[in-house]
């Protein structure tokens, strides 16, 4: 599984302006787009994107655009980052130089090709030899224009020669099966006028084999290049044969000649993870170990804790182990633990929970998980009033423009904060209950600790629910799926004034209790399938529009049996699934792999707990009087193949427990140097009973022998999968054959 977020901006050399937009794309498939940015040489575009990828990909690519709205879009440059290179900018903000677009460089996918040299004894008696070429299979071609209709040219290359052969043309597919044969001759008489058995015999190591993929086109323009691949002869060896698959290239001196530093540059920051995650046996001892931290006494001695002190920001900590504990339900108890356990440490009143703890970042990353929802029902119609009225709310006198009127706006301004306030603090009956348990259990401990202070009970609460929760939200709505893109400057400078309202009005609530309960909210998706149809999903039912408000059809939740993958073959159409029902299945196509996931993912949760659950289901579709898969003839025939399923019934959160431990032993297994120094600082801290030793003093350490005692297990365990992880790629490296597919 891999993450990717970015955020990017470009500068350009032009003359005229441009509105310029930004794609972020798998290979050719594009998953995300930028908002436009008008009348700029150098736009900002501040957005984030993250996406788990769900299929194999080489590139990870970003084209910028030119938005013309009288003809197609024209692309002004791309950045191609190779994914064994993702690495190397992890994390950092990076400038690349952006390269020119052209459709000889726009290649993916792979052949299969299968290449035999061997000897033919002609009627004369006469030895010819001839290369046999098969051309068996290709794999993720592009689609051009919304088709891809390939065939393949195949040519020998050498000297003195070129010969051209080209396969069928396959339909409506981007995974073509050709099994054709094509024979060229290598050896032939010199001469009809010199003796039969004197030949002309090429140097093999000169001849190539040239193989090009072509998408069969309508247009005047002719057929599109699809990728290319030239194979030297001389990799048939001394047994004259060679199968193997390769990478499709992009055509030599195929694009025009531009000067790369004319097209500007685009600043990106990429954040890629990518988790090797073993069968669940694997991680017991370390699941076990961060699982049974909130029962460790004193909890600073505790696996999750200790993970927490050993890596360089709390938060690589916190957000595996809160994924961690909200899927095994032990995210509350863990949590009131260590806050009881910084509630004891703090002397002021005034500073609880102000830092950057792991027990402030564990309750920030819950927010965003289990939140997300209560935050889209609370604030997004007021983000999205404000984001469309354009009202100022400027009351700076410096930054007033001539056009506006102070009193008007401070009008709007206060206008827009007593809504916000409002709707805020009538909430609380939409707060998860995961959230509602942790703020009871942070009122508790401060009131504990502190019973002269009889506001630190609601100040403890109030400095997450308004300064790390729904502040952030109204400053930066897109990052919290409030709104699409990044709003403009002049309501990023609203939304800042509102944010910076709430902040203090919530740092300053005294007394004002906010009693939080549960209940289950309604959520919406929108999006198009290849019918152009609107779908809206809620907990009760499944529903498509050709409108967004006029419903054509709805389906209960309680009816769908099963949602599943529809394999290609079937409408030769690209990311498609099915909605299954007892009546008949619902085909749906997605705009991209990540979205069909998504859909997937959530439709699955939603029905989770339907008794009539299939078992089984058809992979592929029902068409002309047989389903594709198992040529069975009755559609009412049971399926062919098992359901994946077998999801957890939570429509908020989507959370694999091994890949969660597979991160957090890669953590400590990255930190393994500061294990080592923490044991050290447990032994100074037992047998010297001075001053602590400055290069120990940033450990939290309330008892020495415990600790060491947990430290000593989580080594063994990290230790433990270090080996398989290495047997792993020893064994994996052994397997992987060169041309292999």
């Amino acid at each position: 599984a891999f993450a990717i977020s970015g955020h990017n901006e470009v500068r350009h050399r032009f003359i005229l302006m441009r509105d310029c937009y930004c794609t972020v794309n798998l290979d050719q498939e594009e998953v995300f787009r930028t908002k436009i940015v008008e009348k700029s040489l150098c736009p900002f575009y501040g957005e984030d994107f993250y996406c788990e990828i769900p299929r194999s990909f080489r590139h990870l690519s970003f084209y910028i655009f030119d938005r013309d709205v009288f003809r197609r879009d024209s692309s002004i440059g791309k950045v191609a980052v190779k994914k064994e290179d993702l690495q190397k900018y992890h994390g950092k903000d990076t400038w690349f130089q952006l390269q020119p677009v052209s459709a000889d460089s726009e290649v993916q996918g792979k052949v299969h090709l299968e290449l035999r040299l061997s000897e033919v004894i002609t009627d004369s008696g006469v030895i010819n030899h001839k290369l046999a070429t098969r051309v068996l299979e290709c794999q993720g071609l592009p689609i051009v224009n919304g088709q891809c209709d390939p065939y393949a040219a195949v040519s020998l290359l050498g000297p003195s020669r070129s010969e051209a052969k080209k396969t069928k043309v396959k339909r409506k597919t981007n995974n073509p099966q050709y099994e054709e044969v094509f024979y060229f001759e290598v050896t032939r008489p010199l001469s009809h006028t010199k003796r039969q058995f004197d030949v002309e015999e090429e140097d093999v190591d000169k001849l190539a084999l040239r193989v090009d993929l072509w998408n069969a086109s309508n247009l005047k323009f002719g057929d599109e290049f699809l990728g290319g691949v030239r194979v030297p002869l001389r990799v048939l060896g001394q047994a004259g044969v060679h199968d193997a698959w390769y990478f499709l290239q992009p055509r030599e001196n195929g694009g025009k000649s531009v000067k790369v530093e004319e097209l500007g540059s685009l600043r990106l920051n990429i954040v890629y993870t990518e988790d090797h995650v073993f069968p669940s046996e694997h991680y017991t001892p370390l699941r076990d170990l961060l699982l049974h931290s909130a029962n460790v006494e004193p909890v600073s001695a505790s696996t999750a804790h200790v993970l927490g002190e050993v890596c360089r920001e709390k938060q690589e900590a916190a957000i595996p182990l809160v994924r961690l504990f909200l899927h095994y339900g032990k995210i509350v108890p863990f949590i009131s633990a260590i806050a009881h356990a910084e509630v004891n440490r703090t002397q002021d009143p005034n500073t609880i929970f102000r830092g950057n703890s792991l027990t402030s970042k564990c309750i920030d990353e819950t927010m965003k998980l289990a939140g997300m929802h209560y935050l889209q029902v609370t604030l997004k119609p007021i983000i999205d009033e404000i984001c469309t009225e354009h009202k100022s709310c400027e009351i700076d006198p410096v930054k007033l423009k001539e056009s506006e009127n102070l009193d008007t706006n401070r009008e709007n301004l206060r206008h827009y904060v007593d809504r916000i306030f409002n709707v805020i603090t009538t909430s609380g009956v939409r707060c998860p209950t995961v959230m509602c348990d942790i703020f009871f259990s942070l009122r508790e401990s401060a009131a504990t600790r502190f019973q002269v202070d009889q506001d630190v009970r609601y100040t403890a609460v109030s400095s997450f629910i308004f300064l790390r929760f729904f502040a952030p939200a109204i400053l930066s709505p897109n990052l919290f799926h409030l709104r699409p893109h990044h709003p403009d400057p002049a309501t990023s400078r609203t939304l800042t004034l509102i944010s910076k309202t709430i902040q203090t009005l919530g740092s300053l609530a005294k007394s004002k209790s906010v009693s939080f309960y549960r209940a289950q909210g309604r959520n919406r998706f929108g999006m198009k399938n290849f019918k152009k149809r609107w779908f809206r999903l809620t907990n009760h039912e499944f529903t498509y529009h050709k409108t967004k408000e006029c419903a054509l059809c709805s389906i209960p939740i309680e009816n769908i049996l099963a949602v599943e993958r529809l394999e290609e073959e079937s409408f030769k159409m690209k990311n498609m699934f099915q909605v299954i029902q007892p009546e008949r299945a619902l085909y749906i196509q997605a705009n991209n792999c990540v979205e069909a996931r998504d859909w997937i993912d959530i439709l699955t949760k939603v029905s989770q707990c339907n008794r009539k659950r299939l078992s089984t289901y058809h992979p592929s579709a029902y068409l002309n009087g047989h389903w594709l898969c198992c040529k069975l003839s009755a559609d009412t025939a049971p399926g062919c193949t098992p359901c994946t399923g077998g999801l957890p019934a939570n429509i908020q959160l989507d959370v694999d427990g091994d890949r969660e431990t597979e991160r957090i032993y890669s953590l400590f297994s990255t930190y393994m140097t500061k294990l080592i120094k923490m044991q050290e600082a447990c032994g100074s801290k037992s047998v010297y009973d001075g001053p602590e030793q400055e290069e120990y003093s940033s450990f939290v350490i309330d008892d020495p022998q415990e600790t060491y005692k947990i430290l000593k297990q989580i080594v063994s365990a990290v230790q433990t999968l270090e080996q398989q992880h290495t047997k792993y790629k020893r064994d994996k490296f052994k397997k992987t054959k060169i041309g292999s597919q």
